[in-house]
């Protein structure tokens, strides 16, 4: 037992009395090298979800057939334009009866309910089955022309009308069409503000009614937007055969700016931060001030002393900019963000101070270790890998299967109607005997084995190790950034301790210890991203069958499932700085950082709102200068300086290309700044909790944070 007599002063530091790992010794310098694997069973986990997703992949390539995606399929499913089949010179889908086609979404799916063969090319004038007949006596031209586009080829038009139409051999008649995604549509265009098809504005179609254009138009709705969307489609492509090499010397500038921004945020920091800060205070004192004035001059104006309850809710904004009230209002709101924000700086002003010094102290390790700035585009390359492996495993898999045939009936009146069927013979069936005009047409690939039974179950499963590949790449680079800029804090003295090739040997840690941590995190990412998406994906498909309270239902979730990823993203971000560090699991490595962030709350808000300040600004400026410039070079305002491209289509191409280009770029290089940051700052929260100053336990932060904490190390108080 202890006497009570003997108690001594607790002289154990702020860290180890919150439980937070010491995992150092007396001289610690650095993350702990003598490290085990963690979170084993998680990595044997992801190892064999990885296997599963390769054999996926090899499954879905001996399945499945890309060319069903890129060739049009007729209703036989016999691909059009295929090499070493009858179809390879006729590359073009064309349709029967058009009218027959609702929307453009059933014409692109192959559901149209009429029949579909390849042709070499689309029809160019208008002619009827029944003109033929009369006419292919005296020119057998129109006959060789009009046979083309029948199922099979006959010497003469024998068949009557009837027999034709049922037995689906021609087309009863044909339009002038152009090919688009390799289907004939009808050539629409406008005369004299009227819809026409081939400048006709009514027609035959063949069974003896006259149609118009507009008849046609609601079959093929959308298709004249789509044929001037391809017309735009090939002037951005000659905007951009023209101006790619300046959009590159763009983009390479843009990278310059952004490692000169980044460089020089150790002198420029406090300067922007408080620029921006006064500038906001300046903002809103001119705000207060031009609230006083119009308050002032409404003073003498009759009616402005009514109050927004008086005249109720007005649809014209500007009558409650009418009254007093609402300028007294707006003064007192703008009065009361003024103090606040300048009670924050007074109260926070060491805080502040300390995430300044903080942002100029990641400048100085970035310039230490330069070769972080590259990892992104390691980072991009593995991002690169999986989505591309995602977009072709998920296009194999939605084109395996046999071709399956499906009865449709014009009418819609069939009890038959979507049962599978054999288009061999079909018109000698039961089937057709039952239901005169039924087809059997091309559905959809798909079969009855097992494999083809789980297709959908294999689509989702595609879709969720994307996912957790997706958060474990991000992950990685976070680790290993965290780890390279954690070697750099514990040095004592720098740059002479920090160790050679530090991001190197932080990401081969990372691998070769933490690959289960890793993929743990990233698991409970993409298991919340999983339930997003199919949030989302259910909320489209029952969009038109939702009352008022299932809406406000799903707009809870999605705000919830919302929050819990940013939280969930923000404390993977802190315990991989953790795990990097001392080499825990990932729970203990949450737990840690989960409990040091508690116990400094204040700095943590401080902290990211500044940072989060500076790195917008700096996407803002590099963005901003290089569009600024592109702008000028592509609308040719620079002919003395530079001669830029001449007589482009579409300038804005180009100039959005090179600013969105630009801001991804400065995105890179900023996100490994802002890991930079926030290493750094977990590094000197556990520095102040962990040392005192003293030879055994010296502080490691920098000598400008020691002065605004008002600490000293033993070997600086002789000094």
């Amino acid at each position: 037992m202890t006497d009570k007599g003997d108690q001594r002063p607790d002289t154990r530091s702020e860290g180890e009395k919150y439980g937070t790992p010491r995992a150092h010794d007396p001289h610690f310098r650095g993350p702990v090298v003598n490290r085990s694997c963690t979170d084993v069973l998680c990595c044997m986990i992801f190892m064999l979800f990885i296997m599963a997703y390769i054999l996926l992949g090899l499954a879905a390539w001996v399945n499945g057939d890309p060319r069903r995606v890129a060739y049009p399929t007729d209703s036989q499913g016999y691909f059009c334009g295929q090499k070493g089949t009858p179809n390879e010179n006729k590359s073009i889908l064309f349709y029967f009866n058009m009218l027959t086609c609702t929307s453009p979404s059933v014409v692109v799916n192959l559901q149209c309910p009429t029949t579909q063969i390849c042709v070499s090319k689309c029809p160019e004038r208008f002619l009827t089955f029944m003109e033929i007949q009369f006419k292919y006596k005296n020119d057998s031209e129109y006959w060789t022309y009009y046979s083309q586009f029948c199922r099979t080829t006959f010497l003469k038009p024998v068949e009557t009308l009837s027999q034709v139409l049922l037995d689906n051999d021609c087309p009863s008649a044909i339009y002038p069409s152009k090919p688009f995604l390799q289907r004939c549509f009808p050539d629409f265009s406008t005369k004299n503000g009227t819809l026409t098809v081939g400048n006709k504005t009514v027609f035959d179609d063949g069974s003896g009614k006259t149609r118009n254009a507009a008849e046609l138009r609601k079959a093929a709705n959308g298709i004249n937007k789509a044929l001037d969307a391809r017309a735009i489609g090939v002037k951005v492509f000659e905007d951009y055969a023209t101006t790619w090499y300046w959009i590159l010397i763009g983009l390479t500038i843009a990278m310059f700016l952004s490692w000169m921004f980044v460089m020089l945020l150790r002198f420029t920091a406090g300067l922007l931060f408080w620029i921006f800060t006064f500038g906001v205070i300046g903002i809103i004192a001119y705000g207060i001030w031009r609230c006083y004035l119009e308050y002032s001059r409404l003073e003498e104006q009759p009616g402005s002393h009514l109050n927004a309850y008086t005249i109720g809710i007005q649809t014209d904004i500007s009558m409650y900019f009418r009254l007093k009230q609402t300028w007294f209002a707006l003064m007192i709101i703008l009065c009361l963000l003024e103090l606040f924000i300048i009670l924050m700086l007074i109260f926070l002003r060491t805080r502040i101070r300390i995430s300044i010094a903080l942002l100029k102290e990641g400048s100085k390790a970035i310039g230490y270790i330069p070769s972080t700035l590259i990892y992104p585009a390691l980072t991009f390359f593995f991002l690169s890998v999986c989505i591309s492996y995602w977009a072709v495993v998920a296009l194999y898999l939605a084109t395996s299967g046999a071709p399956i045939y499906k009865v449709i009936a014009p009418q819609g009146q069939c009890e038959h109607e979507n049962k599978t069927c054999d288009p061999v013979g079909f018109n000698t069936t039961e089937i057709a005997k039952a239901c005169p005009g039924a087809q059997c047409h091309f559905a959809f690939y798909g079969g009855k084995s097992l494999y083809h039974q789980y297709i959908t179950t294999f689509q989702l499963l595609n879709l969720f190790v994307f996912l957790w590949l997706i958060n474990f790449v991000i992950a990685l680079g976070q680790c290993a950034l965290a780890g390279a800029f954690a070697s750099y804090y514990w040095a004592l003295k720098k740059p002479d301790d920090i160790p050679p090739y530090p991001l190197f040997t932080a990401f081969g840690r990372a691998i070769r210890y933490h690959t289960g941590s890793l993929a743990f995190g990233s698991l409970i990412l993409a298991i919340i991203q999983m339930f997003r998406l199919i949030l989302e994906y259910l909320d489209k498909r029952l969009q038109k069958a939702q009352s008022n309270i299932s809406k406000f239902l799903k707009c809870c979730l999605r705000c919830c499932f919302w929050c819990l990823e940013k939280a969930v993203k923000f404390l993977n971000r802190n315990a991989y700085v953790m795990m990097a560090i001392y080499g825990k699991n990932f729970c203990k490595s949450a737990r840690d950082a989960f409990n040091l962030l508690m116990r400094n709350i204040l700095k943590i808000a401080v902290m990211d709102r500044v940072t989060d300040f500076v790195l917008i600004l700096g996407k803002i400026l590099v963005a901003g200068c290089i569009g600024v410039l592109a702008f000028l070079l592509f609308t040719e305002r620079l002919p003395v300086i530079i001669e830029g491209p001449t007589s482009l289509n579409y300038y804005w191409v180009p100039l959005l290309t090179v600013i969105v280009g630009s801001y991804i770029i400065a995105h890179g290089f900023f996100s490994v700044y802002a890991m930079c940051i926030e290493t750094i700052f977990i590094c000197f929260l556990e520095d102040l909790e962990r040392n005192d100053g003293s030879a055994e336990k010296p502080y490691y932060m920098s000598q400008s944070l020691m002065k605004i904490m008002n600490r000293r190390n033993v070997e600086t108080k002789k000094q």
